[in-house]
Formats: C-alpha cells, structure tokens, sequence
C-alpha cells in the first residue's frame, strides 16, 4: 500500500486538547496513545515541524523537543531527507499474538477475522489512574475468586441500571466472557448433560461450553431471526441442560431478538428445564436506532448472563463476568475455583474505574467508530462485489454476507494468497456446513476495509473462475483461531 501522510491540520484535531504542563511532554504522550491504538498507522509521514507549530500554535521547541521524545522511545524515526514517519517499539508485529495471527500479519497482511476494535482514547491515562491505587492492595494476597467487592458492585450496577435487579454477589468477575462461559460448562454441563448451540455461533463459545464434558447438540438459527416452533422441538428433542444464546447483536449473524421473542423463548425454556446462558458481549453495541431490548434475563429468572468489556472498550482489558441466580453462584464459584484463582488487581481497579465515571462515553468513542467504519465496508462491498447479499447490521461487529455460491472455505484461502485473512461460513457451524456465508468485521479502519474488500474481490474472482488450489483440508477448519 502506498505510504500515508498525515497533514499537520488532521494531527492538530487528533491531539485537541493535550496536556501543556509541560507541552512537549503532552504532545508526545498524546501522539503515542494515538500511534499505538492505530488512529495513526504505523509507517505514516508526520507533518514537518514547522506545520505543526504553525498548526497547534505552539512554540518550534515544543514540536521539536516531542518529535525527540517519539524517536528516543521508539514510536518514531527519522529518515534523512524524507522526514519524521511513526514506528512501534518491537516493530509492526510487535502485539501480535501468533495463536490468532500468522507471522505475516503486519506486513501488509489484513486482518478480518478478529472481530475487536482498538483502544479508545483515555486508555492509557486510565491505567495509569488505577496504578496510582495499587499500593494500597499490595498488603494482601490478591485473589478474588468471585472478583473484587467494588467492581462486583460496579457490575451488579450497570444490570440495576438496564431493569434487571442485580446484588454484587450475584457477579462473579473472569478474565473475560470466554472465560465465563468455560466456568458455566464446567460447573453445570458434565458429559451426560446435553449443551444445545445455535448454528451459525461463535465457535470459541462451543468449544468453553463444553469445558464440562457436555454433549453437544444444535439449533439452526433463521437466517430472519429465531424460529420458536423449532427451539420448542429442539428443547423437546435433546433435553439439553443448557442453552446458549446470543439475543443482542448476535455473533456472526448481527440479528437482534424481538422482546415478544425474549417472552416466548424464557417460557419454552422454563417448560423444558433448560437453563439459558446468555452472552450479552455485544449489547452496548448499537449503531443505529435499534438498542438491544430488556435484558434476556428479565423474562427467564434463572437465567446465566456472560457479559464482557472486550468487545465495548478493549480486547486488552481482559475482563468479564457471570451474573448468576443466587442459588448457583456458589456452585459456579467452586467451578471456577478449578479453573483460576482470579483476574489481576490492576485490570480490575481499570474496570472499577471505568464503570463508575466514563464507560459511557468511551463506549459511545467506539460506537461512533464502528458505524463509519460498517458503512464503509457496506459501501465498497455494494461497489466491488454487489452479488453478495447481507442485512447490515444495527449494531455488532460484522457482516454476515452469504455468497451467490459455495466457496467461502475456498475464498478464504485465496484471499490469504491476496492479503487478507477471512473466517469462512464453517468456522461458525459447529457441526459444519455455511459455506455459503462469510464473516467480515469492521473493527479496523475504513480505508483497510476499503483495501480488504477490494483484496477480496480479486480472489473471489479467482474462485469463481475455477484457477483457485484446492485446499487440502477444506471442511471447515479454522485457518486462525476466531475472536
């Protein structure tokens, strides 16, 4: 891709409003926080030092001196003759995880199969606040099975605040929903226990469902919305312990559950004794006027909800929780007992803190980020590949596109030969099939998207036209692990 530049009046907005006690320092702690959370792409031309003091209206020395402070801590280089372009300590690859990404990931390798945005702005100044608060709890050992006292409080809060009465210990606090959903498994689904999955579904989630040992069993989810006459069959058919569903922004599909749909499902589960556990990852994500509805557990009382801050504020915030009925919650803490001991103090003093002043606006941060981002994926797939159909999306992270033909395991490998790297229809069917379909995110910036698409439609191309290699084993396995 060709290199980008970044004009000295863009960059003035980017850091509107950076500390000036000392104003280099706030300059280059502002430009930092926007180079690692990718609002200025690795490899950009900053604007020369002169436009830049022109532009903030501040002195040559400030801009000279943040430009130093970027380069000695390894978010900048000079290149003589070229000017001053952004870099990473580590290199592009540096928080790349090779579980989720292959090793070329970050040499112009796209990545649309990890559904999770960047950092909001505050991130880094939000850690910082909770370290101040460290010291104080380095006197004890640190374990909390069940979570700290104040962000139980702080979650069982935000639950008050939707219309579902919550006590703190109701809450217990994991190192995210995935996490949460493996405790549930363990605790409550052993290997005579039927799990009952929907189909499309995130495929990570089946795998924690299971930690117990629980025999898997499916529902096909409507491409429309959920089919109740067919859930009451499934319910009556396979007697499952649990039931995993996803009512809000649904993963990968985007659907929303009507509130007389909420109704019906808690009364068909209630008559077949089935618990529902509920993952509400996606919930707060809204971007249209369609919010999600009353809390699924509002209609089903003994329902298990899994909720998380990943998907709303940061993947890196390794955060989640289970809200349980009171009569489970001991169950479900010896459960997670065997599992973990519990999440690090720091991340969750960070949560603490973000629950109780400013969440809302962080989330409404990312909000706003992934509607550009949606429409400018929905804009360049209308354009480039206008026979692929799909529902945009009220909210979620991704477009759930079913192809004019079967071929979504094939394009995916083609498309890796192209550069980018996509989760096909299979990864989401836990006892295969969709290979119609193909997930595709917008949690990265518009112009990748725009990029990626038009990656795509060359190698859609190719498959269409027969010239793509088979792929050895293509019956649905993962190329990458999914998030």
């Amino acid at each position: 891709m060709a290199q980008s530049t970044l004009s000295a009046a863009r960059l003035a907005v980017l850091v509107d409003g950076f500390d000036r006690s000392p104003a280099y320092a706030g300059l280059a702690d502002a430009l930092r926080e926007l180079i690692g959370d990718g609002r200025i792409g690795y490899g950009t031309r900053l604007p020369s030092e002169r436009d830049l003091t022109d532009a903030l209206g501040v002195s040559r020395t400030t801009v000279t001196r943040a430009y130093a402070l970027l380069r000695e801590t390894s978010y900048a280089e000079a290149r003589q003759g070229a000017g001053t372009f952004t870099r990473l300590p580590g290199g592009r690859t540096r928080a790349l995880d090779r579980a989720l990404w292959p090793s070329d990931v970050g040499n112009g390798v796209i990545d649309l199969v990890c559904a999770a945005a960047t950092a909001p702005p505050g991130m880094a100044a939000r850690y910082a606040e909770a370290a101040a608060e460290l010291p104080a709890h380095l006197g004890g050992h640190g374990y909390f099975p069940a979570g700290m006292p104040a962000l139980q409080a702080a979650v069982a809060a935000s639950y008050d605040a939707r219309g579902l009465p919550t006590d703190p210990d109701q809450v217990i606090v994991t190192p995210g929903a995935l996490a949460a959903t493996a405790v549930i498994g363990a605790a409550l689904a052993g290997p005579r226990e039927r799990v009952l999955m929907e189909a499309p579904t995130y495929p990570n989630a089946v795998r924690a469902l299971r930690t117990g040992g629980g025999r898997l069993a499916t529902l096909t989810l409507d491409p429309f919305g959920w089919d109740l006459d067919a859930i009451g069959s499934a319910l009556a058919r396979h007697r499952p312990r649990l039931v995993h569903v996803m009512p809000d922004f649904h993963n990968p599909t985007g659907l929303v559950m009507a509130e007389s749909e909420r109704a019906a499902y808690a009364d068909l589960l209630a008559r077949h004794g089935a618990t529902a556990v509920v993952d509400e990852a996606h919930h707060l994500l809204h971007l249209d006027d369609e919010r999600a509805g009353r809390p699924f557990a509002s209609y089903a009382e003994d329902a298990i909800c899994v909720g998380s801050a990943s998907k709303s504020v940061w993947g890196g915030l390794r955060l989640g929780w289970i809200r349980a009925p009171r009569d489970l919650v001991d169950r479900l803490t010896r459960a997670r007992v065997g599992l973990d001991l519990g999440v690090p103090v720091l991340e969750q003093l960070v949560l603490t803190r973000l629950l109780t002043d400013g969440y809302d606006e962080l989330v409404a941060v990312q909000r706003d980020r992934l509607r550009e981002q949606r429409d400018a994926l929905v804009a360049a797939l209308a354009e480039r590949l206008p026979d692929w159909t799909f529902r945009p999306p009220a909210g979620g992270m991704a477009l759930w596109c079913h192809l004019p033909a079967a071929g979504a395991t094939a394009l995916s490998a083609e498309a890796e030969r192209h550069g980018v790297l996509l989760a096909p229809g299979p990864s989401f069917a836990p006892e295969g099939g969709l290979d119609r379909y193909v997930r595709l995110p917008y949690a990265i910036a518009a112009p990748q998207l725009v990029e990626a698409v038009d990656r795509i439609a060359d190698a859609w191309a190719v498959v269409t036209s027969g010239r793509a290699t088979k792929q050895a084993a293509g019956t649905g396995t993962d190329p990458v692990l999914v998030a």
